[in-house]
């Protein structure tokens, strides 16, 4: 279980300061609300097939999404463990648009039985896949293989002889990148990091690393290649779990120091043309759990969260940065939330001032080792989410799930009204904010007897949900009826059970019912 224990806030505190101020960065001032991007996704999730088992990558192209991870079979939305599955050996491929099951089924076997790696070729013809298995259907094979995805058949020229897990892969038109356990392909030296043609041949690219390599991010207009894992020395030279490599050559660009601490490890990169962003793991205490973003062109450091819960993927999309974790404290991020003892899987913020978005969608933490969301990707403007998590907005889901562009159709919870006072003409009501997973703001709307008779918005969020209230003027010795619905703009709710009021007609203190018949 992938989870921090908890320093002291002075402790933190300095920890952060000292890694910031070494780079010489800091918080950018919050942006205004109008300046601030959107999510281009609701938070109500698309009915969505299911695996019995970890999801660990995601790719899609052509109208295809691709779901690589550890499980042997997939059933429909809304089955339960065991009811209507399909078999399908750690891979599947999904409709981007419906959703549906498509009959693309090879079986990764052997080996530790795992697809840790999914990435396809720029133009989308190819599927790179990678993990630890020794089969795809009958056919021998060591880790890393290809698909061609217009008849999802085996490619016969992409099938290196890699000695151990793949972890990650990234491609160029030119070069297939392979990250991760290795020390051998084709039988030569490469240390957890390796470079190949399209068609399988080794390149001379090689680059010492010491420990696995879990992500990788090309940019190939710069000739870099940007790698982070569990390393800590790179060609002979100390390069804490990030560093910028020479594309051609793997020789080292650019070290990171100032921007990890110890015990932190890089689970992913990516970049959107302008900017790379780092998610990352830590384990102990002082870590960072976080994200970081950077520039493409001197690759200095454009702003760093202070969140904890670790990372495990970043994803640009139309202006906003997608991640997955199991955020828990990001009291000092922008837009963030205090530690609660509870954890926020999916996060949007802003990729130039690093501000929590709201939108919140979230599953649970799930099975094996407890982490929920693990991989991310964008088909045909779908966000889909794989991982292990079981639950998606508290309702049951494994493995996989997907948001849409809209309509919205989650409606706020109405909330539950009571009677602060009553006095002669008067009647004061309050109750406690709602909150909604897309809208900050809400408008309650306050009904007497059926008719309208006040309208406000507040701004809540999960975790800040204020007191509100209302002063009804009425007549002596009326008798009433008061209920509220809450509404995000484009849904609303039911309205409120009744709560009936008898405003006393002199200093009688009233009397309130609610629901029900008077008494």
């Amino acid at each position: 279980m992938r989870l921090r224990k908890l320093p002291s806030r002075a402790a933190t505190r300095a920890v952060a300061v000292a890694l910031l101020c070494s780079a010489a960065q800091f918080h950018p001032p919050a942006a205004t609300a109008a300046a601030e991007p959107k999510a281009s996704f609701t938070a109500d999730p698309l009915t969505t097939w299911q695996t019995n088992g970890v999801v660990w990558s995601l790719a899609s192209a052509h109208g295809v999404v691709y779901v690589g991870g550890t499980f042997d079979s997939v059933r429909p939305p809304g089955a339960q463990p065991g009811q209507r599955e399909v078999p399908r050996r750690n891979f599947a491929a999904l409709d981007a648009a419906t959703g549906d099951l498509l009959p693309c089924a090879p079986s990764f076997t052997g080996g530790e039985g795992t697809v840790r790696a999914l990435k396809t070729s720029p133009d989308g013809r190819v599927l790179y896949v990678g993990g630890s298995f020794s089969h795809v259907g009958s056919t021998g094979v060591a880790s890393a293989v290809a698909l061609d995805t217009a008849d999802c058949t085996l490619r016969r020229d992409f099938r290196p002889a890699v000695s151990a897990t793949v972890r990650a892969i990234e491609t160029t038109g030119r070069t297939v990148y392979l990250g991760g356990d290795f020390s051998q392909v084709d039988g030569r030296t490469r240390q957890h990091i390796a470079a190949l043609t399209p068609e399988g041949a080794l390149r001379p690219f090689r680059a010492d690393v010491d420990a696995p390599v879990r992500a990788l991010s090309a940019v190939p207009s710069r000739g870099k290649l940007y790698a982070g894992g569990d390393f800590e020395w790179v060609n002979g030279r100390w390069a804490h779990s990030l560093v910028a490599l020479d594309a051609t050559s793997g020789a080292t660009e650019r070290t990171f120091p100032d921007w990890l601490p110890p015990r932190s490890s890089v689970k992913s990169i990516a970049q959107d043309g302008t900017r790379f962003y780092v998610g990352a793991e830590g384990h102990g205490e002082g870590v960072f759990d976080g994200r970081i973003a950077g520039r493409l062109d001197d690759d200095r450091m454009v702003w760093k969260d202070t969140c904890y819960g670790a990372t495990q993927v970043v994803l640009p999309y139309r202006g906003v940065l997608y991640s997955a974790s199991h955020a828990h404290d990001c009291s000092e991020t922008p837009g963030g939330f205090p530690e609660r003892h509870d954890r926020q899987h999916l996060l949007a913020q802003s990729p130039t001032t690093s501000r929590i978005l709201h939108w919140f969608p979230d599953t649970d933490e799930g099975t094996g080792e407890q982490v929920g969301p693990r991989a991310l990707t964008v088909a045909r403007g779908v966000l889909w989410v794989g991982g292990e998590f079981t639950r998606v907005n508290g309702g049951p889901q494994q493995g996989l799930t997907r948001f849409g562009a809209g309509p919205d159709t989650g409606a706020p919870e109405v909330p539950a009204l009571s009677l602060s006072a009553a006095r002669t003409g008067h009647v004061v009501l309050h109750w406690q904010a709602s909150w909604d997973r897309e809208d900050a703001t809400l408008t309650y709307r306050l009904y007497r007897d059926g008719r309208l008779i006040a309208e406000k918005k507040q701004a809540s969020t999960y975790w800040n949900r204020p007191w509100m209230s209302h002063t009804d003027s009425v007549a002596p010795g009326s008798r009433h009826e008061y209920r509220i619905q809450v509404s995000d703009g484009v849904n609303t709710s039911p309205k409120s059970p009744a709560t009936r009021v008898d405003v006393p007609a002199g200093a009688a203190t009233a009397r309130t019912t609610a629901g029900g018949p008077w008494r």
